[in-house]
């Protein structure tokens, strides 16, 4: 058996090789994050016995080592990522002193991997790297829109405080359509009846014409004040604002596509649709590398601290440590699986009438998910609400 630890870095990787037997076969290899480091890694994997296994194993980097991920796993050799923080609290179990180099982490990685279950990354890391890049840009680009959102409401509460209550606080295809098509109050004001014909058909027949004459009225009484700045700030922010929600949706395309191509088992669950489905499936990756439900949740950050010490016990609040998008997702996918699954709904009602405060009680369902995402996942079953208890 050999042990390869590779510590990564932006330009180089370092890398250390050795047997189960302790015998150094490389030790201190430098490859350069590029065609010919990497050719050099394969020269050296293949000169090894090929009649021994090889495992092989790096600190979790973000995306400094995807361009190495997607060699090794091209190259057909599977690898494990290990956990910053476990990594670091056993470097720091093995000496006191406080000396750091790439040579030195390499030599650790090795160390650690010769002692934990090797877990192999699965097959087909390109199209989950893809997924979970997608979400991730998504959830960057809904954040940057609504950074927009807040902008254009805070000029339209200067320009026509009226407006946005008009359309209840929500920003839909006929009001930015008005907005783009007239900019402020004045024009607004001064809409036709061929200008309500357009709007009509834009919202399909539900901008009724009591409606349109209402919100002429809104705009020829409004307390509001324009002018040529505000006006050349609002377009240049709505134009913005549509760009950004237009790439939305087409990322949300390309989100769905893939999500569907694979197919997880957790789809068939009533309540969770392919936008919140790809979070969860790219978020934990491969749901074999769990052996229960437990580290799904605390890989999540969602379990409960715990400390003990003599006569001293006590539970603290969600540690809140992994990925905030997952946990974000797994908790916000509650509501409207309480509200299209009998089996969660009966559950979270449960939690309730035990005096569980609504926060807790949705926590129970998130973790209830989960137990139900594993089984799923590792048996590859579909949902059968019948057979949960």
């Amino acid at each position: 058996m050999y042990y390869l630890g590779i510590d990564i870095s932006k330009y180089k990787h370092d890398c250390f090789i050795i047997s189960s037997d302790g015998e150094i076969i490389y030790d201190d290899i430098v490859i350069q994050n590029d065609a010919t480091g990497f050719s050099k890694l394969l020269s050296i994997i293949d000169s090894l016995d090929q009649s021994q296994k090889l495992k092989i194993g790096f600190e979790a980097t973000g995306h400094y080592g995807i361009n190495l991920k997607l060699f090794l796993e091209k190259s057909h050799h599977d690898f494990m990522e290990l956990n910053p923080l476990l990594l670091s609290k056993f470097i720091k179990g093995q000496t006191l002193r406080k000396t750091k180099s790439d040579a030195i982490d390499c030599r650790a990685i090795v160390s650690y991997l010769m002692t934990v279950e090797y877990k192999p990354h699965p097959i087909g890391f390109y199209h989950m790297y893809s997924l979970k890049s997608l979400t991730r840009l998504r959830d960057s680009l809904i954040r940057q829109r609504s950074f927009y959102m807040v902008k254009l409401t805070n000029i339209l509460d200067h320009t026509f405080p009226e407006f946005k209550p008009f359309f209840k606080n929500k920003f839909n295809v006929t009001s930015l359509y008005i907005l783009k098509k007239y900019g402020n109050a004045k024009s607004i004001s001064n809409m036709n009846i061929s200008s309500y014909e357009t709007l009509r058909k834009i919202s399909y027949g539900k901008f009724s014409l009591l409606r349109f004459y209402r919100l002429k009225e809104l705009a020829t009484k409004t307390i509001g004040e324009s002018n040529d700045i505000l006006d050349s700030e609002f377009s240049t922010l709505l134009a913005l604002y549509k760009s950004v929600d237009a790439e939305i949706q087409s990322i949300e395309d390309k989100i769905e596509e893939l999500i569907f191509e694979l197919n997880p088992p957790l789809l068939s669950i009533n309540g969770i649709g392919p936008l919140s489905a790809a979070v969860i499936v790219s978020e934990f990756g491969n749901i074999s590398r769990f052996n229960n439900p437990g580290q799904m949740l605390s890989f999540a950050g969602m379990e409960p601290g715990y400390y003990q010490s003599g006569i001293s016990e006590n539970t603290g609040k969600m540690v809140k440590r992994g990925s905030s998008h997952l946990r974000y997702t797994l908790m916000n996918v509650c509501l409207p699986l309480i509200n299209n699954n009998p089996v969660f709904m009966e559950y979270y009602l449960k939690k309730r009438n035990e005096g569980k405060p609504y926060r807790v009680a949705i926590n129970h369902v998130a973790k209830k998910l989960l137990r139900v995402i594993y089984t799923l996942e590792t048996n590859q079953i579909q949902y059968d609400p019948s057979k949960l208890r």
